[in-house]
């Protein structure tokens, strides 16, 4: 699978798809940006670049992290 990145204009997530381990941490931590169920399944508009970046510290696969610009 292939990588792909996710803006909201104030910060860029990378999902790696081939490292993640569906533990569920993004989406319950962010629901209003990750749903699995939607496409995209990532909307980072919906969150500030704050939130988004401490969501993505926590993820235990490092399927998802921040693109320095």
């Amino acid at each position: 699978m292939k990588n792909k990145t996710y803006s909201n204009g104030e910060v860029t997530i990378l999902w790696q798809a081939d490292k993640c381990i569906h533990a569920g941490v993004c989406v319950k931590t962010l629901p209003q940006v990750y749903n699995p169920k939607a496409r995209p399944w990532i909307t980072p508009e919906n969150a500030s670049g704050k939130e988004i970046i401490a969501q993505v510290a926590k993820c235990p696969s490092g399927a998802l992290s921040i693109v320095n610009e």
